[in-house]
């Protein structure tokens, strides 16, 4: 049986495909394409691997590097305080423009300004409402004005402060200004932690669909205070569990298993542990971006659980459902998906839903409109030529893109979410 052989040669190097500097796809090329490939790679991997960084205290957790940028990620217990000095390593200086949510502001916008005045920033910070509602076009159109008035130059920092939200339309903010201005990510949620602070995508919302307006612009750093997280409400800290999970299904079984094995200490934001894990499944991301900048390639691989999570919060007009929830269920959605198309093994399923179940993560959504969610899910960004790119689990830690999932079966999956 050849399909199952090459299944199960698969199955034995997958662990080596996960720790490798760089994968060639060789699908479509030549003897001599696949060559230049290999030396491209060389010569911007030599001397150090893109997803690690270097040794010692200090040492950033990992570091990103595409065919634009280069960047470290900071994970640690303390990080706001040494913001600045971060910064001033990295070459910056000048005004830095804070730009947060009158949720996150009032609790950590001292902290973060007495950081860069000390490292000899000029500080000015503003906040935006809280909630999905602000990545708007004309809440960054006051940005702008907001930005013209303080004086804002090119080599201005902008300092986004917050959570997803905040990372993404200061990110776009900086991305449009001045045809972009150096951006820094501090996020404040678990879930801009592990995935909205890495990897450069900044959008708005259109009333259309989620993200339909918005750019891939790297920042210059990414700094994670995982002690931030304690002042999360429950429900806003369970969220960014889904994202950590989808990690580990998609390309790390052992990262999912030090979830499975960990998750009481996890709930509990015990430091070491929680630093451990952030910093593992940001590892993750940041080899994947640094492989794939602008989701062409390995990148797809993240969108596990996003067409139908994208779906759901357009259908409930962003209101009913936080992101990681909808991503929780979006996954349970995928994983059945898989199960119907004999791809995904029963087992997995079933680990991938005790594990959402032990974080608090839903199986179900509130009441929604069905169809304008399956409107919105055909009109998704991440459609080509009329089809859905599913991301789809063969086992754990081990996903695949299929292209050829019938809209019948997700609209069927779908249906079975209604109350």
């Amino acid at each position: 049986d050849p399909q199952e052989r090459i299944r199960h040669l698969k199955a034995q190097r997958q662990p080596f495909y996960a720790s490798a500097d760089w994968v060639v796809k060789t699908d479509q090329l030549s003897v001599d394409e696949v060559a230049l490939e290999v030396i491209r790679a060389w010569e911007r991997l030599r001397g150090r691997r893109p997803d690690k960084a270097s040794e010692g205290p200090d040492a950033p957790a990992c570091v990103v590097t595409t065919n634009t940028a280069s960047y470290p990620i900071h994970v640690g217990w303390s990080e706001l305080s040494r913001l600045g000095q971060r910064m001033r390593a990295l070459g910056l200086s000048g005004a830095a423009y804070v730009i947060s949510d009158d949720q996150v502001l009032p609790l950590y916008g001292a902290r973060v300004e007495g950081s860069l005045r000390e490292a000899g920033f000029s500080v000015a910070a503003v906040a935006v409402p809280a909630g999905e509602t602000s990545k708007s076009l004309a809440e960054a159109s006051r940005l702008y004005d907001w930005l013209v008035a303080q004086g804002a130059e090119r080599g201005s920092a902008i300092v986004a402060l917050g959570g997803g939200v905040v990372g993404d339309l200061a990110g776009f903010v900086a991305a449009s200004y001045l045809r972009g201005v150096p951006f820094v990510q501090v996020p404040t949620s678990l879930l801009a932690m592990v995935d909205a602070s890495v990897g450069g995508k900044v959008a708005v919302d259109l009333p259309q669909g989620k993200n339909l307006v918005g750019a891939f612009y790297q920042p210059r750093l990414v700094a994670i205070d995982v002690s931030t997280l304690r002042s999360l409400s429950p429900r806003h800290l369970t969220e960014g569990w889904a994202e950590l999970v989808k990690h580990g299904l998609i390309l790390d079984a052992d990262l999912f298993a030090f979830l499975e094995a960990k998750a009481d200490a996890l709930l509990r934001l015990e430091p070491d542990v929680t630093v451990q894990a952030i910093a593992r499944s940001v590892a993750i991301k940041a080899r994947v971006v640094s492989e794939d900048e602008k989701e062409t390639g390995l990148r797809t691989i993240l969108n596990y659980g996003p067409p139908i999570a994208h779906a759901l919060e357009t259908a409930t007009e962003y209101s009913a459902l936080l992101h990681g929830e909808a991503v929780a269920i979006g996954m349970r959605c995928a994983a059945r998906i898989g199960q119907r198309l004999e791809l995904t093994p029963a087992e997995v399923v079933a680990r991938q839903d005790g594990l959402l179940d032990r974080m608090h993560l839903p199986a179900k959504p509130p009441r929604f409109n069905v169809e304008a969610a399956l409107e919105a899910m055909q009109r998704d960004k991440k459609v080509r030529a009329g089809a859905i790119r599913w991301v789809l689990l063969e086992a754990l830690g081990r996903a695949v893109v299929r292209d050829d999932v019938p809209f019948s079966l997700a609209r069927d999956v779908l249906l079975e979410l209604s109350p």
